[in-house]
């Protein structure tokens, strides 16, 4: 039976994103892996309302914040040479990868 794994990626940039999902999916290609992904999922979005004026006086006037945390799915069959090469990727500061054994 041949083990899988699960890569999670987040970010807040999605061509960020892409770009490590691509650099997987040409790893996969290469050692004749099979993978199925990246598959995107939801949409975070993180929103925060702050009130503009310091002291509480003079109109109730307020700034919305969003962040948007974008997040990509791949699952591939787990090989021990495949794995070791995903792991060699630079991941830029702002993407996050998590990668589980099922």
């Amino acid at each position: 039976m041949v083990q899988k794994a699960r890569i999670r990626l987040s970010g807040t940039n999605p061509s960020k994103l892409d770009t490590v999902c691509n650099q997987v999916k040409n790893i996969t290609q290469k050692t004749g892996i099979r993978m199925s992904g990246p598959v995107p999922l939801p949409t975070k979005r993180l929103r925060v309302p702050v009130r503009k004026s310091p002291s509480g006086e003079g109109n109730a006037t307020w700034e919305r914040w969003e962040i948007r945390i974008h997040k990509r799915l791949i699952d591939l069959d787990a090989d021990e040479r495949t794995l070791r090469q995903i792991m060699r990727i630079r991941v830029p500061e702002d993407v996050y990868i998590e990668v589980e054994l099922l």
